[in-house]
C-alpha cells in the first residue's frame, strides 16, 4: 500500500519530531543540573562550612581488621588519624595505603590510654576549625545508616563543646546477631579545645565531663567486632585481668571474672538480628563486613607470659586466667624455662574458678549477687 504523505510533509514531521526530542533532552539535562545543584547544596549543608570529620584511632597489631576499618571510616571521615604503637604486623603498611590516613607514631612502650588519646587529639587540633572528633578503635565501625540519618547531620552540626553519644553494639561470632553493650557511650566531640583528662584504663576517649552538653544518637551506633573472634577476645581479657590485678585496682578475682565474662551472662532475648541497613551501604561498596581472620597466637598472650615471667606464676594463682595452656604458648613464642608457666592453683582455687564459669549465666540474679558479695568478704 503506497503512502499518501508527500515528501515535504514527511520532512516537516521529521523536523518537528527532532525539535520535540531536542526540547525533551534539554529538559532532562535541565532537571539533571537542578538535581546536581540540590545534591551539592545538601552536601555543603551536611556539616558546617569548613568543619571536618576526623576519626581518631590508636593501633597496635590490628592488621586482622584494619583494612575493613579504614574502608568503612573513609565513607564518613575527612581525615583518619592513626597512632601506631610499634606494630609488628602489617598495620603500618595497610594504613599508608589509604589517602585519608594520617599516620603518626605513638612512641610509648607502656599501656597508657590517656597518653595515646591526648596524642590523637593534639594531632587533630593541628587541623584548623571546630572540627568533629570521632574516636573509634580499629575493631569498631559506625552503623552504615549514618548517611541517611537526619540525626547524624544534627549531631555533626552541633555547637562546639557538644559530646556525641552513640549506642554501642557487640557483634556475635556468627555475624547475624548483636547485643547492646551497656548504655550510650561518648564516641564523638565537637571540638572546642577543652582539655582531655582520661583514666588509666577504660577511659573516655574524648574531652568529657558530667556537665558536658550532649547529643544522643538513637539511630546511628557503633558496631564492635571484638567478640567475633572468641579466642582473640579471651586472650585480650586474660591480659586485662592480669593488668588490673598487677596495678592495684582493688578488684577481687571474683569481681574481675564477672566483669570480663559479662557476655556469658546474656540470655537469648538480648540477642537481636543485625539490621540490613547497618551493613548495606558498606557491602554495596564492595567492603567485606563479615569474614573474620583468626590467628594462632595473639599479642596479649606474649604480654601475659611476660607478666608471669617477671612476677612469678604464684602472683596470678587467684586469677581465672588458667583456662589456657601457658606452657604450650610460651614454647611456641620462644620462652625458655617453661616450668615458670605451670598452673600454680590449688585444688580449691581450681574448683572455685570452675564454679565461676558454671554460675556466670546467672551472675545478674539477686541471689548470685548476694552470694558473690559474701565470697568477696572471705577473700574471693
Amino acid at each position: 500500500m503506497q503512502s499518501n504523505i508527500s515528501l515535504d510533509q514527511r520532512y516537516t514531521r521529521f523536523v518537528v519530531l527532532g525539535l520535540v526530542f531536542r526540547e525533551r533532552n534539554l529538559l532532562v539535562d535541565y532537571n539533571c543540573k537542578i538535581k546536581c545543584l540540590i545534591h551539592s547544596q545538601n552536601t555543603q549543608d551536611s556539616n558546617i562550612m569548613g568543619r571536618q570529620l576526623i576519626c581518631l584511632t590508636p593501633v597496635k597489631d590490628e592488621a586482622w581488621i584494619l583494612d575493613r576499618f579504614i574502608r568503612c571510616a573513609s565513607k564518613w571521615a575527612d581525615v583518619i588519624i592513626i597512632a601506631d604503637q610499634s606494630s609488628s604486623d602489617d598495620s603500618r603498611e595497610i594504613a599508608r595505603s589509604f589517602e585519608k590516613v594520617r599516620l603518626i607514631e605513638n612512641p610509648s612502650m607502656q599501656f597508657n590510654e590517656p597518653e595515646r588519646q591526648k596524642l590523637l587529639i593534639d594531632e587533630a587540633r593541628k587541623i584548623p576549625g571546630d572540627n568533629v572528633l570521632i574516636a573509634l578503635d580499629a575493631d569498631e565501625v559506625l552503623t552504615g545508616n549514618f548517611s541517611k540519618s537526619p540525626e547524624w547531620h544534627t549531631a555533626i552540626n552541633s555547637a562546639p563543646g557538644t559530646v556525641l553519644e552513640f549506642f554501642w553494639t557487640s557483634l556475635y561470632p556468627d555475624m547475624r546477631k548483636y547485643w547492646l553493650q551497656g548504655t550510650r557511650a561518648p564516641f564523638g566531640y565537637v571540638d572546642d579545645g577543652a582539655e582531655h583528662i582520661g583514666t588509666e584504663i577504660h577511659s573516655h576517649r574524648i574531652p568529657y565531663s558530667d556537665t558536658s552538653q550532649s547529643v544522643t544518637l538513637n539511630d546511628v551506633g557503633v558496631m564492635h567486632y571484638q567478640y567475633t573472634d572468641t579466642e582473640r577476645m579471651q586472650s585480650k581479657h586474660r591480659w586485662y585481668l592480669a593488668w588490673e590485678w598487677l596495678n592495684g585496682k582493688n578488684k577481687s578475682p571474683l569481681g574481675l571474672y564477672r566483669m570480663y565474662h559479662h557476655m556469658n551472662a546474656l540470655n537469648s532475648i538480648e540477642y537481636k538480628p543485625i539490621p540490613p541497613e547497618w551493613m548495606e551501604s558498606y557491602t554495596k561498596n564492595n567492603i567485606d563486613m563479615t569474614s573474620i581472620r583468626r590467628d594462632n597466637l595473639y599479642r596479649w598472650d606474649r604480654k601475659v607470659l611476660e607478666m608471669i615471667a617477671e612476677h612469678g606464676n604464684i602472683k596470678f594463682r587467684r586469677l581465672p586466667i588458667w583456662d589456657t595452656n601457658w606452657k604450650a604458648k610460651a614454647d611456641k613464642l620462644g620462652f625458655t624455662d617453661l616450668d615458670r608457666f605451670t598452673d600454680p592453683r590449688s585444688f580449691l582455687q581450681t574448683r572455685f574458678h570452675y564454679w565461676l564459669g558454671f554460675t556466670q549465666a546467672n551472675a545478674r540474679s539477686v541471689r548470685m549477687r548476694v552470694m558473690d558479695e559474701i565470697l568477696k568478704l572471705v577473700g574471693f
